[in-house]
């Protein structure tokens, strides 16, 4: 008799609707249990999920109950055929739902996620098929048996699937953890957001060493032979490695300092924009006009870097008007003024100023300085805004702006020399 006839014999029992009502107690009871909990919880729960029963929290309470009851019934000398098959499957369903609920929230717009997601879907359901035959056991091990040399050590085919699992649900785990720990923990102890940054990135490397290492461990890899391996990544930094470990190295120098923060403006090498991002190895910043800057932190620690929003926000421009030498220069300097008071962001407190520079060619040369403290908001559109309304102040006044005048002499022709033909 096969695996497949020994469990439908065992399912056969009289004592089924029991089980039937057993079972559907308990599903109903966790149903309640993560309703009431996570009634008030948002959308992104990975305990609580959409619709409750996508979360984690239901399979989780549902093989509790239902592996309860079986011990339960065994105790009373009744047949657990049909709770004995929920138990693999509802150990599935929770390792499922663990991993597409955290790739959901980590990633929700990737397709290698997803990916990820069906491929351990498939993994889980076997398992839990084969658990259910009986025949699990077996193919464990004849996947032992299966071995492969790795240097002086060997490696079986069921301690590389072991190994491979592990690391993935300690990924998993560990991205669950940093985000819990980032939102929950950190954004109440720590309100600089760079601060934040740069603590919720220390806790999940070391979370990642962690795992890694026990899923190492899981795949029978001796971790002393990490000591070589330790040995040449050293080597590797010191030459070939060493402007990528400096950017490292500067990433987090740049989070602890706090000289440049998430939503600076910055003017890195003749680019201007606002540092939307942080990484450990570079900072990225973003121009008005939608262009973006990836930035080495390396340079951000070795160059000058002109912060805007350091200490005061407040900054100092400029446009440049002419206008005809018989114009009264005082009536144009009460006109720039006005013209520049007259636009919203410029601020009146600081007083604009207009000063006679210099005697151009073709007329007066005035220089028009005003101060703005939004800088982050555009400097060109601003500066647009005060030259329409100093080209309106001195249409209105009648201040002529002179069109580049040129000089233009015409000589007689000269008288031939004695002797020259002059043709």
């Amino acid at each position: 008799m096969n695996a497949i006839d020994l469990l439908l014999r065992d399912l056969g029992h009289p004592g089924v609707p029991l089980e039937i009502g057993t079972l559907a107690g308990c599903l109903l009871a966790a149903w309640a249990a993560s309703w009431f909990a996570g009634r008030r919880q948002g959308s992104d729960s990975v305990w609580f999920g959409r619709f409750t029963v996508d979360g984690l929290l239901f399979p989780l309470l549902a093989l509790a109950l239902v592996w309860s009851a079986q011990k339960g019934l065994a105790a009373w000398q009744q047949p657990v055929a049909l709770l004995r098959v929920a138990v693999p499957v509802l150990v599935s369903l929770a390792g499922i739902r663990l991993i597409a609920r955290v790739l959901t929230v980590a990633f929700p717009a990737s397709g290698m996620a997803r990916l990820v997601e069906r491929l351990f879907s498939w993994v889980a359901w076997i398992g839990a098929v084969l658990w259910v035959l009986g025949v699990l056991p077996a193919v464990r091990e004849d996947m032992d048996a299966v071995q492969f040399a790795l240097g002086k050590s060997r490696i079986s085919l069921l301690s590389l699937v072991d190994g491979v699992l592990a690391a993935g649900v300690v990924l998993v785990v560990t991205l669950w953890v940093s985000a819990v720990l980032e939102r929950q923990v950190l954004r109440q102890a720590v309100d600089d957001l760079s601060l934040r940054k740069v603590a919720a990135n220390a806790v999940r490397a070391v979370l990642l060493l962690v795992g890694l290492l026990f899923a190492l461990s899981t795949a029978g890899v001796d971790l002393t032979a990490l000591s070589v391996l330790g040995g040449a990544l050293g080597v590797g930094l010191g030459f070939g490695l060493q402007k990528l470990a400096a950017n490292y190295v500067s990433g987090f120098v740049i989070l602890f300092e706090r000289s440049l923060r998430i939503g600076d403006t910055v003017r890195v090498g003749g680019f201007e924009g606002q540092v939307v991002d942080i990484k450990t190895r570079y900072t990225l910043i973003r121009a008005n006009n939608g262009r973006e800057a990836i930035v080495p932190n390396e340079k951000l620690i070795t160059e000058p870097i002109e912060n805007l929003s350091l200490a005061d926000p407040m900054v100092l421009l400029s446009t440049e008007v002419a206008v005809a030498y018989d114009s009264d220069v005082e009536l144009v300097q009460r006109v720039l003024v006005e013209a520049a008071t007259s636009v919203e962001r410029v601020r009146s407190d600081q007083g604009p100023t207009a000063r006679l520079m210099k005697f151009g060619p073709d007329g007066l040369e005035f220089t028009l300085f005003f101060w703005i403290a939004d800088p982050a908001n555009g400097q060109a559109n601003v500066r647009s805004d005060v030259n329409l309304a100093v080209l309106q102040g001195l249409r209105r006044h009648g201040i002529e702006v002179p069109y580049p005048q040129r000089v233009v002499r015409v000589t007689p022709p000269t008288a031939a020399l004695p002797g020259v033909n002059p043709e």
